[in-house]
């Protein structure tokens, strides 16, 4: 895995921040969601399932990005932190592939044993949707709003955690409100990456549609998750939070930022803040299972 001259330990911690542990919550939130009221946090297939989609699935997702992104992470403030990921030298970054290729190849076979060789097919999806988004000449990440609908990839990691844990597939509108929140979460970040990305010449919604109408992209999302929150889901604790969260995004756009740009204190805030919310919101849906059971005409 090293070559003369590297220093192990060194590259050991730059693939772990290449993972980007400050953002490890999505895959976290999507592996729980459709285990609540199951038995599979009473087994190691549970756990082994959690510690995959932390470090191994996003080494391959955001190691492969950054290969892709280099130069436009060289000019962003947020890079080279745990938080928002490592702003790695050319020569770290050459180790990235064949970290990436050593790590799945000794973790993901006892989840083919697991969960049968449907989840082969599953790797290779997610493989696939990572090509489609990194092609360094066609990648739907340069190609809006291409890179928006390419997060429905994440959704796969919710279809492993049902083939894994052998647990009840979740009804269609949970699978709804989980595009809308992949969209908003690339959409948050591309806001804060606006500067960056047009110095760099990448396209994106963001830097297509600008800073204000983007932000207003993102009020309409919240406000749909809203609407499912409530009257599909019937969840009065989780919408009433999340519509608070509207108001906040409301008061952003028009009173506090507006279409200004965050300081990197304000954007190391936030992405706090989305960990602790996260924590929160996983915590009471695993709890409740307020996304896997529908509520008025919905309702079976």
């Amino acid at each position: 895995m090293t070559r003369p001259g590297d220093d192990p330990r060194r590259l050991a911690v730059f693939w772990l921040q290449s993972s980007r542990p400050g953002l490890w919550f999505p895959t976290l939130w999507l592996y729980a969601l459709p285990l609540a009221g199951s038995d599979a946090w009473h087994s190691a297939r549970g756990w082994a399932g959690l510690l995959w989609v932390s470090f191994p699935l996003n080494l391959l997702t955001y190691g492969w990005n950054d290969l892709v992104d280099r130069e436009t992470d060289r000019v962003n403030p947020r890079k080279g932190s745990w938080l928002f990921g490592a702003r790695g030298t050319d020569a770290q970054l050459a180790t990235v592939p064949r970290a990436i290729a050593v790590t799945l190849l000794i973790s993901f076979p006892p989840f083919v044993l697991w969960g049968g060789p449907a989840m082969l097919g599953v790797l290779a999806c997610m493989i696939g949707f990572m090509a489609l988004y990194n092609h360094p000449a066609r990648g739907w990440r340069g190609r809006p709003p291409l890179e928006l609908l390419a997060q429905v990839g994440y959704l796969l990691v919710v279809v492993f955690s049902v083939l894994q844990n052998d647990v009840p597939w979740p009804p269609w509108p949970t699978w709804l409100y989980l595009a809308l929140f992949c969209a908003q979460s690339q959409l948050m970040g591309e806001v804060m990456d606006v500067a960056p990305d047009r110095q760099a010449g990448r396209r994106t919604t963001a830097t297509a549609l600008g800073v204000g109408p983007t932000k207003l992209l993102i009020i309409a999302v919240v406000a749909l998750e809203v609407a499912l929150l409530l009257l599909v889901f019937g969840d009065a604790i989780f919408g009433g939070a999340l519509a608070a969260g509207l108001i906040w995004l409301l008061l952003d756009r028009f009173v506090v930022f507006g279409e200004g740009a965050y300081s990197l204190r304000q954007m190391q805030l936030f992405g706090l803040g989305s960990n602790a919310l996260a924590l929160a919101t996983l915590i009471y849906v695993g709890a409740t299972g307020c996304l896997l059971h529908l509520a008025g005409p919905l309702a079976p």
